[in-house]
């Protein structure tokens, strides 16, 4: 997957998990990819740099951005593999080989998807890419460059 990917996906939520007050220098911090005690530590001086401002900003953003729990995946992924896991107990080898196999063609669907997206994002890039390169706009900024 590459940066440009990843970033379109990514949103911007506090996280709960991490937060020490509301999560917001934790979510900052996953957002942008740093720790969050560097972004702590950066809003501490902050608050004595501009403390009104700070302040505001640290209660609009709690105030504003919604708080997200990896928690609860976990536990809802936890108990969807505990509940394959005693249907198949429940099942004859015939059945669950079936069961597999329903699962194993299912991955290759989503595989599948995936890739037909990603293909799908390149031809746009691309076809943004040629729209550039044919207009009069590229001549010019290579005469530009040439100069």
């Amino acid at each position: 997957m590459t940066a440009y990917v990843s970033t379109q996906e990514r949103r911007f939520t506090r996280d709960a998990d991490r937060g020490v007050v509301a999560g917001v220098c934790a979510g900052i911090a996953d957002y942008f990819g740093f720790r969050p005690c560097a972004v702590r530590l950066i809003f501490i001086i902050a608050l004595f740099v501009a403390f009104p401002f700070a302040a505001l900003t640290y209660l609009a953003i709690v105030l504003l951005v919604p708080a997200e729990s990896s928690r609860y995946e976990y536990v809802v992924e936890r108990e969807v593999i505990h509940r394959r896991r005693r249907r198949r107990r429940r099942m004859s080898r015939r059945e669950r080989r079936r069961a597999e196999a329903e699962e194993r063609e299912q991955e290759e669907v989503r595989r599948a998807e995936k890739v037909r997206e990603r293909y799908r994002s390149l031809d746009e890039r691309l076809a943004r890419i040629e729209k550039y390169v044919t207009s009069s706009r590229y001549d010019l900024d290579r005469e530009f460059r040439n100069l």
